[in-house]
């Protein structure tokens, strides 16, 4: 008998260009960003999203995002975990972490994160194609496979996708 794992990527709200001398790790959430994380929140957790095992990129944004929606969410209580390897804008990246990093006895995670690795990752490995995936989306992908090492080219199924715009 097969089990199911579970991706969810919230790729990080609009981050602030304002402050031109941090560095790209540095920048924070933009007003526009802080606003989008609390419109998204109850929609991502709506749709299903399991916060049991979240990953984030290191980057400011990325935190913030992760640390914005947590927030927004009263009724659920959860932590993170910083994994240095996602702060990556390359889908091979993203992929080789999720088969080599992530827990394999997890049925779900969550990873908080940057384009274009997020877009090409969707793009790679799930059923559907994605045109956009703008700032602060969430995408569900599923996998018939009892291993993370079993992601592959097309191997996943693309089961939710949401953006802010949605929720205007």
């Amino acid at each position: 008998m097969s089990t199911m794992k579970t991706l969810h990527l919230i790729r990080h709200a609009k981050s602030s260009w304002k402050e031109t001398s941090l560095a790209d790790i540095d920048r924070p959430l933009a007003p526009r960003g802080i606003r989008a994380c609390a419109v998204m929140a109850p929609e991502i957790a709506k749709a299903g999203c399991d916060f049991s095992n979240v990953f984030t990129s290191p980057a400011a944004r990325a935190r913030e995002t992760i640390e914005r929606i947590a927030g927004s969410l009263k009724k659920i209580s959860f932590t993170w975990t910083v994994a240095e390897k996602l702060y990556t804008f390359n889908a091979h990246d993203l992929l080789e972490f999720c088969r080599d990093d992530l827990p394999a006895n997890i049925e779900q995670a969550v990873i908080v994160g940057h384009n274009p690795a997020f877009h090409d990752f969707c793009n790679r490995v799930g059923d559907t194609t994605i045109e956009k995936l703008p700032t602060c989306a969430y995408v569900r992908l599923e996998l018939d496979a009892d291993s993370w090492t079993d992601i592959g080219l097309r191997r996943m199924q693309l089961t939710a996708f949401l953006t802010p715009k949605m929720f205007r």
